[in-house]
């Protein structure tokens, strides 16, 4: 029987993604939601058409590229962002998320839509995601763009974060705890207040839907806020071109944290974002936007 977590009233299928942005396509451990955008290609065409994909973080959906989606697609790649599972629409399947479940989510999905070498960038928990992606498929990485990434050092559980790690308990006060004081807990990664309207309207979208909080759940007990230093050290020795940018009031993933990631990658470019929090590219796309231009550019021969 599954625990009756609040908010959560509808189940996720045909009928309820009707309309919806983006497309569907089932993988090995369910159905994921993505967007493709950008100039057109065609599997394996050789046209030259560079492939970017955008991982989103802990549990804020696709949209939080919306400004960087756009900017690329503007400037001619051809580029695919999609919701985690148990985020956003894809689905929640019964299963542990852990950074196994992640890792083949994107590569079933790069399978599925063909796609060659591509320019690979995680946000916070898609950080060591992307990271254990390029360690394990090396040859389908061209480059690497972290954006406060998580897993540098163990992650620093909030409030919240840390009462759903007890069993049990964690499952009744996950299940009883408002969406909108949970909604409050991730807005946290703005710094700039008046975003976050804005945020909380979209974020509550993919809470109605059966099984989100129980993927939740799962994330963090399941090793997802672990410490992936050696992930990041394994990439380091690779070394593939590295891009990485930090908000400096960055509160969820601290700034500090910046320290353990460039000793495991010493090679990345390193970008500190001042009066910024946790999301950059979200907050300030006028400094973020054109240092990826740049980096994409210098590296267009790998």
């Amino acid at each position: 029987m599954s625990f009756p977590y609040l908010g959560e009233t509808k189940e996720l299928n045909e009928t309820t993604r009707a309309g919806a942005e983006g497309s569907f396509i089932a993988l090995t451990d369910g159905v994921t939601h993505y967007e493709i955008g950008g100039s057109p290609r065609s599997p394996g065409d050789g046209a030259g058409v560079r492939d970017i994909v955008l991982v989103h973080g802990f549990s804020v959906p696709y949209f939080i590229y919306d400004t960087t989606f756009k900017f690329l697609c503007e400037l001619g790649f051809h580029v695919l962002r999609y919701d985690l599972f148990g985020r956003g629409l894809s689905d929640r399947p019964r299963a542990k998320y852990d950074i196994h479940l992640f890792v083949r989510q994107l590569a079933d999905l790069l399978e599925a839509l063909h796609f060659g070498p591509v320019d690979l960038v995680g946000l916070s928990l898609g950080g060591p995601i992307t990271t254990a992606f390029l360690t394990q498929h090396p040859e389908r990485v061209r480059t690497h763009v972290l954006i406060d990434p998580a897993g540098g050092r163990v992650y620093p559980l909030s409030g919240i974060l840390k009462v759903v790690t007890a069993p049990l308990i964690g499952e009744l006060l996950l299940g009883l705890f408002g969406n909108e004081n949970l909604v409050k807990s991730f807005a946290s990664d703005l710094f700039d207040r008046e975003m976050i309207e804005t945020f909380r309207t979209r974020y509550l979208v993919q809470m109605q839907f059966k099984g989100f909080k129980r993927a939740i759940l799962s994330t963090v007990r399941d090793g997802m806020l672990d410490s992936f230093h050696e992930t990041y050290e394994l990439a380091g020795k690779l070394g593939k071109p590295t891009l990485l940018f930090w908000g400096c009031e960055d509160k969820t993933v601290p700034f500090q944290q910046s320290q353990a990631v460039l000793a495991a990658i010493p090679h990345a470019e390193f970008h500190a974002i001042d009066d910024c929090g946790h999301i950059p590219h979200f907050e300030k796309p006028e400094v973020f936007n054109p240092i990826l231009k740049r980096f994409l550019e210098a590296n267009a021969g790998n």
